[in-house]
């Protein structure tokens, strides 16, 4: 069995394909798997580096208005659905699974053209143009969010990676903390900002780095490949560990006892899975969904909110610092936070996807 699984751009998208690629290998080594991406996305990098090929479609991305850029859509639409087609007809595909993201509308349109089963996921709350477009174009409408409007919708989930959903939080985490160069008995604060950093978190954390070494809180702060920082904190004790990028998220999460983070779906599907607490700072732009991604969470008591205009060492300070210097609360958010994961949408995905390849 052929399967080509469409989805690129940004780890949202390409984390959950590849947790897809890794359950159906699970399932049956001798399936293939091609994944679509373009030049200009992540998978360039994660999908070679987990074992699977990458094949190229250009780039289309849709106005949201009318622009002259408008006018140029239909004519490379037309040949990325030709280069998407070109693909699976290589590969003789079986199915096509589209995760979202500017390869995925190509993706879908070619295989409707060939009569070639397609299976949509959508990761958000709030549905992107792609695969709004999929989902009419197919029954099969999978979602990682309950309240996701589209057709045909089934709740499963969102695929993850089983280097962190099978973790052992607790005892993995003194190994997790050497590894960062960090202190086995430190309350530990892990900062992020999705796999591309976030300035305005950077910032807050950095700025309140002087007191959180006071209080005893030691940070491993992932700032993003593309971010630098003007002032490093001094070396001292406790520290404060800043790298570019991690690969290893697994261990970036057995080190840490709470997190200060955007609220990206897949960012809020793994933390529930290995149920870590946050602070949960939603992207300011765009369309709302990552409020919605965080607030099932926050209700649960597995984490708190802040805006992002709101967010400042100030707030660190009076906010987040308490809750960490108070060992029960951190226990009792992190168990909230584990009831709302899901660990198993990987496999239910992939079994689905053998189904309707099937028939």
């Amino acid at each position: 069995m052929r399967v080509v699984l469409a989805g690129g751009g940004t780890a949202g998208h390409i984390e959950p394909a590849l947790a897809l690629a890794d359950a159906l290998r699970e399932i049956d080594s001798a399936i293939g798997i091609t994944c679509l991406g373009t030049e200009r996305g992540l998978e360039t990098r994660l999908v070679p580096a987990r074992g699977y090929e990458l094949e190229l479609v250009p780039a289309v991305p849709l106005p949201r208005s009318l622009t002259p850029q408008l006018l140029t859509v239909p004519g490379r639409l037309a040949g990325a659905i030709g280069v998407a087609g070109g693909i699976l007809d290589r590969v003789k595909a079986d199915v096509l699974v589209g995760f979202g993201g500017y390869v995925a509308t190509p993706g879908y349109l070619a295989a409707r053209r060939r009569g070639i089963p397609i299976v949509v996921h959508e990761a958000n709350p709030r549905p992107g143009l792609a695969n709004r477009l999929g989902a009419r174009l197919t029954e099969h409408v999978f979602t990682g969010h309950p309240d996701t409007p589209l057709p045909n919708a089934q709740y499963i989930g969102i695929p993850l990676r089983r280097d962190i959903v099978n973790m052992d939080r607790m005892a993995l985490g003194d190994k997790a903390r050497s590894y960062f160069g960090l202190e086995s008995d430190r309350v530990t604060l892990l900062v992020f900002g999705g796999s591309q950093g976030a300035r305005s978190i950077n910032k807050a954390a950095l700025d309140a780095a002087p007191r959180l070494r006071e209080a005893g809180i030691q940070v491993l702060h992932v700032i993003g490949p593309k971010n630098t920082v003007e002032k490093e904190p001094p070396p001292g004790d406790p520290q404060y560990v800043i790298l570019p990028y991690i690969d290893r998220m697994d261990l970036a999460y057995a080190a840490a006892d709470f997190v200060l983070c955007r609220s990206g779906a897949l960012t809020c599907a793994e933390l529930t899975a290995v149920g870590l607490p946050a602070a949960y700072v939603p992207l300011p732009h765009g369309n709302g969904e990552q409020r919605l991604n965080a607030q099932p969470i926050v209700q649960a008591g597995g984490g708190i909110m802040v805006e992002d205009a709101e967010l400042s060492a100030d707030w660190i300070i009076e906010t987040l610092l308490p809750i960490l210097n108070d060992p029960e609360r951190v226990v009792a958010m992190s168990e909230a936070a584990s009831r709302m994961g899901r660990k198993d949408a990987d496999v239910a995905l992939a079994r689905k996807v053998l189904e309707i390849a099937s028939k």
